[in-house]
């Protein structure tokens, strides 16, 4: 928390950004096994793939889980990320800045002494080589103070370490992307027998990436929330308007209820059917387009048929529409 280093080593408070994965787990056992205090902090984020889950933290470590959520500020970082882009739109360098900087102002709230990560060294080619990390320290404001135990023996010693506060002799020096000696620990220690690799983030996929540039250039207000809609149906863009269509059951469900008040929403009545979610600015135009998709991906036999639309469901129209038949005109508007 301060340059001059005044802590007493058994009060020593550390908080830990957590994913839920073997990495972090690890990373904490290893501060525990020294006597620190463990708070977790984990960021909930809709461009994760998996649900986390904290039973084993808690349960087995004794570690308090606090959850913070990606707010709308994070849209701009992806807008213009001043370290650049990953394959596709993951900005991963000024994610971890801009993470580790929402953890400093949280650390104060809690009292904690300082950060640590489960980062290794080399496991992630954009964001943990080691000029990565060291850009990350710097641009976080946490040059020196930043540890990762799990790669410490492999990166220069923190201040905690230089000070005795923390005994480097305890930590790791792993590198790479093999987690053996992570899941080494994990069973030595009774916290899980088996690890399964998970999804990873939304913006490292060219799909969701296409539908996320979609977004960013045709809204001037970004918000965190109209996240979500990206992950489910089919995306596409006509003129000025953006049409969703789902694929099955469940995604229909899930996209009445992301709609906003003002979406059109359109189905087919009386026969299986996709909800159709129609966003922005449309007009006749556009509404027949919608139509003919919400056909397409129903059950409809005939070439034609009825379909009903309006903002709300008990305020619906009725109109015929054609079933647009050709895939390879469709692949013009498709995100």
């Amino acid at each position: 928390m301060v340059d001059e280093i005044t802590l007493k080593k058994d009060k020593l408070k550390g908080l830990g950004l957590i994913s839920g994965g073997l990495d972090s787990l690890t990373a904490c056992l290893l501060l525990k096994q020294q006597g620190i205090e463990v708070i977790g902090l984990n960021f909930k984020s809709p461009f994760c793939q998996y649900e986390s889950r904290f039973d084993i933290f808690r349960e087995k470590l004794g570690i308090e889980v606090y959850s913070l959520s990606l707010e709308d500020d994070f849209l701009d970082i992806i807008s213009n990320p001043k370290f650049g882009y990953g394959r596709n739109l993951n900005p991963c360098v000024d994610c971890r800045i801009y993470i580790l900087k929402k953890a400093k102002e949280f650390m104060k709230k809690i009292k904690a002494d300082f950060i640590f990560t489960g980062e290794v060294l080399n496991q992630r080619p954009k964001s943990q080589h080691m000029k990565a990390l060291k850009i990350v320290e710097k641009e976080s404001g946490l040059e020196g103070k930043l540890l990762r135990p799990l790669s410490a023996l492999a990166l220069e010693p923190t201040i905690y370490e230089d000070q005795d506060l923390i005994d480097r002799s305890k930590l790791l020096g792993i590198k790479g992307r093999s987690r053996k000696i992570q899941l080494g620990l994990a069973r030595r220690y009774g916290l899980l027998e088996e690890y399964y690799a998970c999804g990873g983030c939304l913006l490292t996929d060219i799909n969701f990436s296409n539908r996320l540039r979609d977004y960013l250039k045709f809204n001037s207000c970004l918000k965190i929330k109209d996240m979500d809609i990206l992950r489910y149906g089919r995306h596409f863009r006509f003129n000025n308007a953006k049409i969703i269509v789902g694929r099955n059951e469940i995604e229909n469900n899930i996209l009445v209820q992301l709609k906003k008040p003002k979406d059109l929403i359109m189905e087919v009545p009386d026969i299986p059917s996709p909800i159709t979610i129609i966003q922005g600015d449309f007009t006749e135009k556009t509404l027949k387009f919608a139509a003919s998709l919400t056909l397409r991906y129903s059950d409809l036999k005939e070439s034609e048929g009825k379909v009903v639309y309006g903002n709300e469901y008990q305020n619906l129209s009725k109109e015929i529409f054609t079933k647009i038949e050709n895939d390879e005109f469709l692949k013009n508007y498709l995100l």
